[in-house]
């Protein structure tokens, strides 16, 4: 097992990431910005250092700095996390290049799945579903309204290396294509540095839904079920629960086998997610993305299959065997993870501030992931997110109930906060049935 871990990150994840580094007696250190430094997850760590201002370009993504710090710390491996540099290929090569382990896939993986498009017809190679879409970047605007025409009116304008729910629109007609085209390629060239677009048919009425996999240092690949992920605001997840209540045995088996051969195609070591749209009309789904690290949302996995799925990459970069027999994987109860962002509850803009009040719920089946302490500041330099909210129950209703019980019992006064908007959701009678999809948070406001 690595004996000493630095981790390339902040807040909530870095503090869970140590926490699991030190159950299991491996050195953690903890890297940090000139604005983090009171956080929880520098305190906690074995050891930290201080890598460079707030801007992330200068601190977290700076590749020398970190690098540095492993050498300089002793550090024999290096997780990620999410955001920053965890899909980076460079910085996965540069890593490894350093003698360093890898706490992550390969590098050829992640450039693989990287790209949009290429990872698009990767998976249809492979026999993976993917939606009606474009197998080359659109070179111009008027490829882009030729391969729409084609496909089918509405399209959703997607940047070629984009994550996250950032670089996508939707254009109903031509004359909305030819405003999305121009937005998305500007965005993509500023924040990716690649301005390729591609486009694909989008989905009025959709479900979005991943499954977690695992590739396993024999070279296996395992799927550790699905997680619904419908509840978004600008593309991006508010709410995570796991198993989905759109999806029925035949067709989580159908999604779980798409999962593993996905992460096949591309010889996947470590942890991954295969993101797909579901057409709840149809019960057809498509491949969306995979993700190639940690999700946020990897708790609801962990209360469902009793695994630590940190520990489970440690052990993958490590090349030891799970901790589960992986032939026995067996879902139990059901989990929910609610984000708990500094925004406001109606329009969800960023709120920073000092944090004056942060009193945590607690009880049976209830987990906060946080990143902040009362005293700390949240800063406008990172996201937003404060911490996780993470209930299970034996059923769906009783996680509910419990969610319900600790959003009312969360306390956290200074900056602006979602909590509001939580408790109207568990309130919510589209949530509350299970038959909800993408768009439900737009009906809500």
């Amino acid at each position: 097992m690595i004996e000493s871990l630095l981790v390339a990150n902040r807040g909530e994840i870095a503090r869970r990431v140590i926490r699991t580094a030190r159950r299991l007696g491996i050195r953690a250190v903890a890297v940090h910005s000139e604005a983090d430094a009171d956080l929880p997850f520098v305190t906690e760590a074995d050891e930290a250092v201080c890598v460079g201002p707030a801007n992330p370009a200068l601190s977290y993504r700076n590749v020398e700095a970190i690098l540095d710090a492993a050498r300089s710390t002793g550090a024999q491996a290096i997780h990620p996390g999410y955001g920053f540099l965890s899909e980076n290929a460079d910085f996965a090569r540069t890593v490894e290049g350093a003698g360093l382990i890898w706490v992550g896939p390969g590098a050829d993986a992640i450039t693989a799945m990287g790209d949009k498009i290429n990872a698009r017809n990767l998976m249809a190679a492979a026999g993976v579903p993917v939606a009606p879409g474009t197998t080359e970047p659109a070179a111009d605007l008027d490829a882009a309204v030729a391969a729409a025409t084609e496909i089918g009116y509405p399209v959703m304008v997607k940047a070629a290396a984009g994550g996250g729910g950032m670089g996508m629109g939707v254009a109903a007609d031509e004359a909305a294509l030819r405003t999305e085209y121009d937005k998305v390629r500007a965005f993509a060239e500023r924040m990716f540095g690649d301005g390729s677009v591609l486009i694909e048919r989008y989905f009025p009425r959709v479900r979005h839904v991943e499954v977690q996999i695992l590739g396993l240092a024999d070279g296996r690949v395992v799927a550790l079920g699905e997680r619904e992920c419908s509840v978004q605001r600008r593309n991006q997840k508010l709410v995570e629960e796991s198993p989905s209540p759109a999806v029925s045995p035949e067709l989580r088996e159908r999604f779980l086998a798409a999962a593993v051969r996905a992460g096949e195609a591309v010889d996947y070591r470590n942890a991954g997610t295969v993101e797909c749209l579901l057409d709840p009309s149809t019960q057809e789904f498509f491949f969306l993305e995979m993700n190639t690290r940690l999700q946020v949302e990897h708790p609801v996995t962990e209360y469902v299959y009793g695994v630590d799925l940190v520990e489970e990459q440690l052990r993958v970069a490590s090349g030891l065997a799970p901790t589960f027999d992986p032939d026995a994987l067996t879902p139990r109860g059901h989990a929910i993870e609610l984000r708990i962002n500094a925004e406001d509850p109606k329009r969800f803009l960023p709120g920073p501030g000092a944090i004056t009040t942060w009193n945590e719920p607690s009880g049976a089946g209830v987990r906060v992931d946080s990143g902040y302490v009362a005293g700390n500041t949240v800063t406008p330099f990172y996201d937003s997110l404060l911490a996780k909210l993470i209930v299970s129950g034996a059923t769906r209703q009783e996680a509910v109930e419990r969610a319900r019980a600790a959003v009312a019992q969360f306390e956290i006064v200074g900056p602006k906060c979602n909590l509001p908007f939580f408790a109207e959701l568990l309130e919510n009678p589209e949530f509350l049935s299970g038959d909800y999809d993408t768009g439900i948070v737009g009906r809500m406001r």
